[in-house]
């Protein structure tokens, strides 16, 4: 890898020897930088972690009483001979990119990120860099994104048709980011909503950063059958076939991800419906997020490396692919989800016009005008 002497491959991670740090590490490191809190990045066993301020109440409650230093956004930090800062990446709460800036030259780390707004976390802030880092979890023309409210306005009229048929609504959604994006975003006056123990804790770190969501009750406090028949049910998809889930007899079940696109992976689910919301970028918003880091040299990771470096090196960029374990031993994060490649099938099931309708579409239309890419 060009550059090496900045940031470099090692068994442990990627690391910086001009700072003498790891950017998510999967091994036990002395110092890591930490993109954000899902499990494949935030790994336990460092003796130092360094992150933002607004990931400290997941990381705590993750990872317990750490060794945690935390910098504001935008805050920079020298380390050794290198100045690192992070950068809103709106992918969860507190996720940044880390930029590191070292004689001149900066490299940015992106982590997992996605370019649509969302009330749950800070939006997606473009860094220029000589040399990006991207993820590339959906990297391929077939993901396009629709809109956040059109989605959950979709969500919200399945939940009230099964409330108007006495069926519960289970809705399967990753506990960290997908959850609270959901409550968020739903309408609270249908009915009840009801969240598995594994949603609780993280609702609460949400609340406690400023994040307004409804009222949820656990399963235990809606003893009544009626209520129980017009709630919204949001557990992880670990819970499918639980004891937990049979207190919701002959609920009607949906999965939110945007693997949803992708019509065999609903079906390896074996759900009634699946709703398209991914809190990773989609193509156009891969492409968009490049374009404005004004980067040189991309490296890939993670996802559809092969068609992402291949996209990029036809625009004239110098492009590779970065051998990382992103998306192992992720938790029910959309990165580490089967199904990804299976795209020759590929649907809409929110039951609008096809996907592939969209093509024109960018990610910048979720923002109005495309910020311009901060320059340090």
């Amino acid at each position: 890898m060009a550059d090496a002497e900045l940031l470099e491959l090692r068994p442990q991670g990627l690391y910086c020897a001009a700072g003498d740090f790891f950017i998510d590490p999967w091994r036990p490191v002395e110092r890591a930088l930490i993109t954000h809190g899902h499990a494949d990045h935030a790994r336990p066993g460092h003796r130092r972690y360094l992150a933002c301020e607004r990931a400290q109440g997941i990381l705590r409650a993750r990872l317990g009483g750490v060794a945690l230093q935390t910098l504001r956004w935008g805050e920079g930090l020298m380390l050794g001979a290198v100045r690192v800062s992070f950068h809103p990446a709106g992918h969860i709460l507190g996720s940044a990119q880390i930029r590191v800036e070292h004689r001149g030259r900066v490299w940015v780390v992106s982590g997992d990120y996605k370019t649509e707004p969302d009330p749950t976390c800070e939006a997606f802030e473009p860094v220029r860099c000589d040399t990006f880092i991207t993820e590339s979890t959906f990297g391929l023309p077939v993901y396009r994104w629709r809109g956040q409210r059109e989605i959950l306005s979709t969500i919200d009229r399945w939940w009230a048709g099964n409330a108007a048929d006495g069926r519960a609504s289970v809705l399967y959604c990753y506990s960290l980011g997908k959850a609270q994006r959901i409550l968020a975003g739903v309408d609270a006056s249908i009915g009840p909503i009801v969240c598995h123990g594994a949603i609780l804790p993280l609702n609460r770190v949400y609340e406690q950063a400023g994040v307004v969501l409804p009222g949820v009750q656990t399963a235990d406090d809606l003893g009544d059958a009626a209520d129980r028949s017009r709630a919204l049910v949001l557990a992880p998809p670990s819970s499918a076939g639980s004891g937990w889930l049979r207190r919701f007899p002959e609920p009607s079940d949906a999965f939110a991800s945007g693997w949803m696109q992708v019509r065999g992976a609903r079906r390896r689910r074996g759900v009634d419906r699946g709703f398209v919301l991914s809190d990773h970028a989609d193509w156009p918003g891969l492409q968009w997020a490049i374009a404005q880091t004004r980067a040189q040299r991309v490296l890939v990771t993670h996802g559809q490396v092969e068609p992402m470096v291949r996209w990029l090196r036809e625009q004239g960029l110098q492009a590779d692919p970065l051998a990382t374990r992103f998306g192992e031993g992720a938790d029910e994060d959309e990165a580490g989800a089967p199904g990804a490649t299976d795209v020759t099938d590929v649907t809409d099931v929110t039951d609008a016009t096809d996907a592939t309708d969209h093509a024109g579409e960018n990610a910048a239309h979720a923002h109005g005008e495309p910020p311009v890419a901060r320059q340090d």
